[in-house]
Parts: structure tokens; sequence; C-alpha cells
């Protein structure tokens, strides 16, 4: 053996196991959910997509005239 090499190192194998216990999870009740939205919900979010895209024109229209100049 070569003065260069390293020495080896002795593994021990673990003195004993987890103490580390995991407890199932707990189940949840769920309640009942709707799988579709109200009118309600669909109007306001009609709304809001347009009230947005109309904000994105305004903008651009503001920017492109500002910087036309």
């Amino acid at each position: 053996m070569s003065k260069l090499s390293k020495p080896t190192v002795e593994l021990k194998p673990a003195e004993r196991p987890s103490r580390i216990r995991r407890d199932p999870v707990p189940q949840v009740e769920q309640k009942s959910v709707r799988a579709y939205p109200t009118e309600r919900e669909i109007f306001f979010t009609v709304i809001g997509v347009v009230l947005f895209a109309l904000a994105v024109v305004i903008i651009t229209f503001g920017v492109s005239d500002f910087t036309s100049h």
C-alpha cells in the first residue's frame, strides 16, 4: 500500500432502528362540493374578463399614442 492512499473507514451498522413513528393520515370528511359554477359566478367572471381586456386595450392605445409623438 502506498503512503499517499487514505486509510479506509470502518462503517458501523445502525445501532438501533429509527424511533420516528408515523401515524396514518387522518381521514377528513369531505363537504359537498359544487361541480358547476352558479349563474352569478359566471356573470362576474365574464364581467371581470371584459374589464381586464378593456384595460389592456386602453393601456395599449395610451402607450402607442405617447410613443408616436
